[in-house]
């Protein structure tokens, strides 16, 4: 599994959010590693912007056979940014697996907006 991320969470805006980027495989064993990283970004975040105008996308476009390893990401990362503060976690590039993966768990609310993978 690799990831990234585009760092910079002070310059938050509609056309440029900050977003962790999901590619591969995504393991149990990556879940730490990835939560870590998005505490890590969200720690360097400006003092002078509010927590209320922070956004991170999560594009998971790239993720190979969406599976509850994923689902288990997204739920933790979701709460990564809960802890932070109203800190909006947004999913793109949904996968119709991962959608329905999140509804069967009960999890469609672990983030704010979901959008689907485009087609």
């Amino acid at each position: 599994m690799s990831f990234g991320w585009r760092a910079g969470l002070c310059d938050v805006d509609a056309l440029t959010p900050n977003a962790l980027v999901l590619t591969g495989r995504v393991t149990r064993a990556d879940v730490p590693e990835l939560c870590a990283r998005l505490q890590a970004l969200l720690d360097g975040r400006a003092v002078a912007v509010p927590p209320a105008a922070t956004v991170v996308d999560c594009d998971v476009g790239g993720v190979i056979r969406p599976d509850l390893a994923l689902v288990e990401a997204v739920a933790r990362l979701g709460l990564v940014a809960r802890r932070a503060g109203d800190v909006e976690l947004r999913l793109r590039n949904v996968p119709a697996e991962l959608t329905a993966l999140l509804g069967l768990v009960g999890l469609t609310d672990v983030v704010g907006h979901i959008r689907a993978d485009p087609e």
